[in-house]
């Protein structure tokens, strides 16, 4: 990609309240992010049928000169972008309509793996959140070798998340609530480092530019909900960032899951009232979760060559499977677009499918080879 169209891609995605939805509106009527910035206010605004200020000559100037200084920031710093348009861009997380535009790296992690878990909770992690982490982690990475565990680098269980993934030899993602230029908080540099240092990841959707706010870190919650297929609460008071979290996975169709901890133990009120009221399902360890995701470790996908020689397959039936053998296991809006299929026409192909064991239905509307 030129550096000329990553300008206009680092511009377009730094639009307040710009979101994949609104982005492929946008881009459905003006064309290129380019054309948006290149048309003239009154054409922009005639053609959009919009009267936001993100139309206006000034607001998009800004913008392009705030992409100008990101590109020599990432330039400098070999900083990695994904767009939403880019085939490395996270499946899952494209699933979720205020997915950001724009994702800024550093480190090297597959954000598609096929087994992704979010592990987040308070910051004020007792001993028993911290050893749940460990062990918790430690037999994860003994049944998944190639499982990433996603959280946000802040205190207590967030860090201890990472750190028990680096010592267990799992890649784990640190989402960040501002840009590359620092770390906060600052005592938890020395972790991003090692996290980038071994197949792990830090990322975020802001510029080094972007001023840090309280509300910057709420919307964090929402990648690090998006990007896996289940969150993990292990400890929370009544309210905390941990139970947005919770809120927004399964506004995502993700599964929740929490620790219980002792009744009266103030940091773990907030997991025990999300159990209690059915909003997330107890796990005491990493077996709990691999029963309730259906992450059967012995059960084995049949040789393709096996399966043609047994299973007659449709031309419909055999594009499906060569999607789910090629990406593993894929959401059904993902086979939609990819097969080019309507949803109901879809449906009843898996279902079939499934009942002919041919392929296994995961939780979250999923679909995997069987």
């Amino acid at each position: 990609m030129s550096s000329d169209e990553l300008r206009y891609r680092i511009a377009f995605a730094s639009i307040r309240g710009m979101g994949v939805s609104l982005a492929r509106q946008l881009l459905e009527v003006c064309g290129s992010e380019r054309a948006f910035f290149d048309m003239s206010e009154k054409d922009l605004r005639a053609m959009t049928q919009g009267k936001s200020k993100i139309y206006t000559n000034y607001y998009r100037q800004q913008q392009l000169e705030r992409a100008d200084r990101e590109l020599d920031f990432i330039s400098q710093n070999n900083i990695a972008t994904t767009y939403y348009a880019d085939a490395g861009y996270p499946r899952r997380l494209l699933e979720a309509d205020d997915a950001p535009c724009m994702l800024y790296s550093r480190g090297d992690c597959d954000l598609n793996s096929k087994h992704v878990v979010s592990v987040v909770g308070t910051r004020h992690a007792t001993q028993y959140g911290v050893s749940f982490c460990d062990t918790f982690i430690r037999d994860l990475a003994a049944a998944l070798p190639d499982a990433v565990v996603v959280s946000g680098l802040a205190y207590g269980i967030d860090i201890a998340a990472h750190r028990a993934s680096l010592k267990h030899g799992l890649s784990t993602v640190a989402v960040m609530a501002r840009g590359l230029n620092g770390i906060y908080p600052a005592m938890h540099r020395n972790d991003a480092v090692k996290i980038v240092r071994n197949h792990g990841m830090v990322l975020t959707d802001y510029l080094s530019s972007d001023e840090i706010h309280r509300s910057n870190f709420l919307a964090r919650n929402r990648i690090i909900a998006a990007l896996s297929d289940c969150t993990v609460i292990v400890e929370s008071a009544d309210h905390g960032g941990s139970l947005v979290t919770a809120s927004l996975a399964q506004s995502y169709n993700r599964d929740v899951m929490a620790v219980p901890g002792r009744v009266g133990d103030e940091f773990s009120r907030g997991c025990n009232r999300i159990i209690r009221t059915n909003q997330a399902m107890s796990i005491s360890c990493a077996d709990d979760l691999i029963e309730a995701l259906s992450w059967d470790l012995e059960r084995k996908s049949q040789p393709a060559q096996q399966l043609e020689v047994f299973v007659s397959l449709s031309k419909e039936e055999q594009a499906i499977v060569d999607v789910l053998k090629r990406e593993g296991d894929v959401h059904i809006n993902t086979l939609a677009t990819e097969l080019q299929l309507p949803i109901y026409r879809l449906m009843s192909t898996l279902v079939e499918l499934d009942c002919r064991g041919v392929i296994m239905t995961l939780p979250g509307c999923r679909y995997c080879m069987k």
